[in-house]
């Protein structure tokens, strides 16, 4: 097999990663738990910018570049595709799907942060599923607002904000009694597509809640892109083959 650096972030690259042997490299930004008991080898930290990617490329000798990272991880993404064509190194992506609204839903696009707090404006309940940028904004949070804010570890909030750590998969009948025990009129979301955190979509949907969406960034071509884990592994497989 092709030698493989793997730049890891979503559960899905975490079952990418425990099919690659010891010659392969697994990188992680850091941020959430470290796994022990891979068989490939585990890089944690930066590279310091495609420049730095691109160097580790060439110095490890690395035949594939794997991005897996999450869909709203652009600034990465970029970095790897530029790394792909700085060291003449292919670069495959796994691009997960996003949600798309069923019957029921009431989604409503942001683009950024200054349109999500105009849109915010009419609720007074929110509960924050966009990881810990909203920790950097608790000095502005409105007086009839009173904001939940849930992030893979928990952070010191203020009198108007508790934050939950807590991590998926989530059960649909634990969403239903947190929307239901802190009454919940609107709830804020990335477009992960990630099976694990949409309950809490199926929830809002049954209470007629409000879903404000932070619209995906626009990531780079590569070479070859992925929907699955499935067919990366598959084509994985079949280059090994050929």
């Amino acid at each position: 097999m092709k030698r493989i650096l793997l730049l890891g972030g979503v559960t899905e690259a975490l079952a990418i990663a425990r099919t690659l042997g010891p010659e392969h490299i697994y990188s992680l930004a850091g941020i959430g738990r470290v796994p022990t008991d891979l068989t490939c080898q585990v890089r944690v930290g930066g590279y310091g910018g495609a420049e730095g990617l691109a160097q580790f490329i060439r110095e490890e000798r690395i035949d594939l570049l794997l991005d897996a990272t999450h869909p709203y991880a652009a600034t990465i993404s970029q970095n790897a595709a530029q790394a792909s064509r700085l060291s003449g190194t292919p670069c495959w992506a796994l691009r997960r799907p996003a949600w798309q609204p069923q019957a029921g839903d009431d989604w409503r696009e942001v683009s950024d942060w200054a349109e999500l707090i105009e849109a915010l404006k009419p609720f007074q309940r929110p509960l924050f599923t966009l990881g810990r940028e909203p920790l950097q904004h608790l000095d502005e949070i409105p007086a009839h607002q009173f904001w939940t804010l849930r992030a893979l570890d928990v952070y010191p909030g203020n009198e108007r904000c508790e934050v939950i750590g807590a991590r998926g998969p989530f059960l649909i009948d634990d969403e239903r009694e947190l929307f239901e025990r802190r009454q919940i009129d609107v709830l804020i979301s990335k477009n992960s597509g990630s099976t694990a955190t949409e309950p809490k979509l199926e929830v809002a949907r049954e209470r007629g809640v409000p879903v404000l969406v932070l619209k995906r960034p626009v990531l780079p071509g590569v070479e070859r892109e992925f929907g699955s884990v499935g067919q990366l592994l598959e084509a994985l497989f079949m280059s090994d083959h050929s």
